[in-house]
């Protein structure tokens, strides 16, 4: 899947077969901040982390980002929003 057919996925009512950090991404883009939240909320692995850290940062809670940013080994994002989800779509489309 590239970054183009994963939003144009979100025109649909239901995701296609996605990985939990990238499901995660989907249901935030549609606006299911919670939905995105369990995806990836107990997860271990550093990409789930990295998007936990980005749903954190999106809700404005940025003591709670901070904390799973470096539990996910990523610096702390500082730039919009739309700019850090296209990185971590990138980095997880790869």
């Amino acid at each position: 899947m590239t970054p183009a057919q994963f939003h144009a996925s979100l025109a649909a009512a239901t995701p296609p077969a996605l990985s939990p950090p990238l499901l995660a991404l989907w249901k935030n883009a549609k606006g299911d901040w919670d939905g995105a939240h369990k995806c990836v909320d107990s997860s271990s692995k550093a990409n789930a982390m990295w998007v936990h850290a980005f749903l954190h940062r999106a809700e404005g809670d940025l003591g709670n980002a901070g904390y799973w940013y470096a539990r996910a080994g990523k610096p702390a994002a500082i730039g919009p929003l739309s700019q850090e989800f296209e990185t971590i779509l990138a980095a997880l489309l790869g």
